[in-house]
């Protein structure tokens, strides 16, 4: 009995679970913005393989057992760690922080259902809006990403300026020679477009997690004596 099998779809999904520690890594071992450039770059590879991983597995019929097991996990593990990772250098904002723990507090509840389940947790298989949940999850973490980016970058460009210049080249009064306004719109775009699309997100998890529990209702009711 063979435990996997080395298909491509399982390799990408293997990938895509040890990705999910190396955003936080990068943080260890790169100096800012140059982490936050490879933290994305990472993340986005990582969630493209997620779509890849099960197309080609489908379409090669290479799905397993081993596969379906890992996917979610590596789904969940990407999420939540970079979910940290955002929470922490958003400063706890609550704009970040409520829709990660409403996030955070639904794959917990899910996985504890499916593991007091056990042999039947097949009845909580990921459904179409659960896709469409871990997808919203995803596009919001890398808008977010690309916020840490344009942050990051406008802090080092007003290092040394007094605030006094800084507000004069943002009123246009004196030329903008090193893109500080091009640099606060991007940041300020992205972040509450980052945060809009985790709100989506975390409301979406919300409503696949009430699914979820509706479902497992029946095998929660205790025996009559």
């Amino acid at each position: 009995m063979r435990f996997m099998s080395w298909t491509l779809p399982n390799i990408l999904t293997v990938l895509r679970l040890l990705a999910a520690p190396g955003v936080a890594i990068m943080f260890l071992y790169f100096a800012r913005p140059w982490a936050d450039w490879f933290a994305l770059v990472l993340f986005v590879g990582a969630a493209i393989t997620d779509w890849f991983d099960g197309y080609l597995a489908r379409a090669w019929k290479q799905e397993s057992r081993f596969g379906a097991m890992l996917d979610p996990i590596a789904d969940k593990a990407m999420v939540v760690i970079a979910l940290l990772v955002v929470t922490g250098f958003s400063g706890m904002n609550p704009w970040i922080l409520l829709p990660a723990t409403v996030i955070l507090f639904r794959e917990v509840f899910v996985s504890g259902l499916r593991e007091f389940l056990g042999t039947t947790a097949g009845l909580l298989k990921v459904t179409k809006l659960a896709k469409w949940k871990t997808t919203a999850q995803m596009v919001a973490l890398a808008v977010l990403f690309a916020t840490g980016i344009f942050t990051h970058n406008l802090v080092d460009r007003t290092t040394g300026m007094d605030e006094l210049m800084v507000e004069q080249i943002m009123a246009g009064e004196i030329e903008d020679v090193v893109g500080l306004r091009w640099n606060m719109l991007a940041a300020t775009v992205t972040w509450w477009a980052g945060v809009v699309l985790l709100w989506i997100a975390a409301v979406l998890t919300l409503i696949t997690g009430y699914d979820y529990f509706r479902k497992s209702l029946p095998y929660l009711k205790e025996e009559d004596a």
